[in-house]
């Protein structure tokens, strides 16, 4: 499970970028009321390279599966800019939105809502050639034949309807599904999370194989943090919303810069009975509400080294080293970098 080497090497073109993007979802919460905003998404800036897997962790509630979905321009932003490949997805339209559609895929965390309950197996795998008009008969069955095979599915599920599959196969077909059209970017959005211990092995595998021998760049959303920190080239840490810490996988292996960080690897189980943690060193207390972050850093309320400035002060992405960047006012003010200043919660206007 080695990372690219190459994808760090200077003058790489990304083939994902993200840069300051942003996503509220206006919320009513009374009658006559004007809605407020929900920060799913504040300020986000990365970029993805191609053949390179950046893993996406955090609590629930900490916008993963929302960046996965404005990475594919399911969903648009509030504000800033998603570009593959150079192209603002905003502004792609037509035969231009198509092609890069069939670049970039998604395995959904639920199966039963990614499949089609009327369709057999054959017929949800064989869709995605119909609508790109893509083979002949006999090449898109040959097709799938191939990766029922590569998913570890016998053929005799193609003729079955997804209530008769257990959840981890209708997992791999939605896997397969994905792969059909040799996507460049691919969303794994809690890909394993529903699969067996041997199987998640092998889709892991299967992944870290596509991902050499298609260059296939992979956003791998998951709360499993030890398969992130085992298959990941770099970690971005979110916490409602916001860019916590961006590290290599050596970076976030030995628990990473920021108090977030560690708190989530302290808190992943490991299995020998003499390093367990005593309670007192686990995270507390709940995520808060996203409708009213709290100001400053918003992880001041549940961080165990939290200062009076953080408080009141937004700290920002500080480059400690070749590409680890960390979000804490325990490396911004005494890196010199200047501070950013509080964004208040403000209401929406009404549509």
């Amino acid at each position: 499970m080695n990372g690219i080497d190459a994808n760090d090497e200077a003058g790489v073109r990304p083939i994902l970028s993200f840069e300051q993007v942003c996503r509220e979802f206006p919320v009513r919460q009374a009658f006559l009321r004007a809605p407020v905003a929900l920060h799913a998404l504040t300020g986000v800036s990365f970029d993805v390279k191609p053949g390179e897997i950046v893993g996406i962790v955090g609590e629930s509630g900490s916008g993963k599966s929302t960046l996965g979905r404005i990475a594919l321009g399911m969903m648009a932003p509030t504000s800033g800019t998603v570009r593959y490949q150079g192209q603002d997805l905003a502004g792609l339209r037509g035969r231009a939105l198509r092609e890069v559609r069939r670049d970039m895929q998604m395995i959904f965390q639920d199966p039963n809502s990614s499949l089609n309950g009327r369709m057999t197996i054959e017929q949800s795998l064989l869709e995605p050639f119909v609508l790109h008009k893509l083979g002949t008969g006999v090449e898109r069955r040959a097709e799938i034949a191939r990766l029922l095979d590569v998913v570890g599915l016998p053929a005799s599920v193609l003729r079955r309807y997804p209530h008769e599959l257990s959840g981890g196969q209708k997992q791999r077909v939605v896997i397969a599904r994905a792969l059909t059209l040799k996507p460049k970017v691919l969303v794994a959005d809690e890909a394993v999370a529903a699969l067996d211990v041997s199987v998640k092995a092998q889709i892991v595998n299967l992944l870290l194989e596509l991902r050499r021998s298609l260059d296939l760049a992979i956003l791998f959303v998951s709360h499993d943090l030890p398969i992130v920190q085992s298959m990941c080239d770099r970690v971005l840490v979110l916490y409602l919303g916001r860019v916590m810490e961006l590290a290599s996988r050596a970076g976030i292996r030995d628990g990473g810069l920021h108090p977030y960080t560690q708190a989530l690897t302290r808190s992943s189980p490991v299995p020998d009975p003499a390093r367990r943690l005593a309670g007192e060193d686990l995270l507390k207390g709940e995520v808060p509400s996203p409708l009213n972050p709290p100001p400053g850093c918003v992880f001041h309320t549940r961080c165990p080294r939290a200062m009076p400035s953080c408080k009141s002060t937004v700290p920002p992405l500080v480059h400690r080293e070749d590409r680890h960047e960390v979000a804490c006012l325990l490396y911004g003010e005494s890196s010199g970098v200047p501070l950013a200043p509080v964004a208040p919660v403000r209401p929406l206007t009404p549509a």
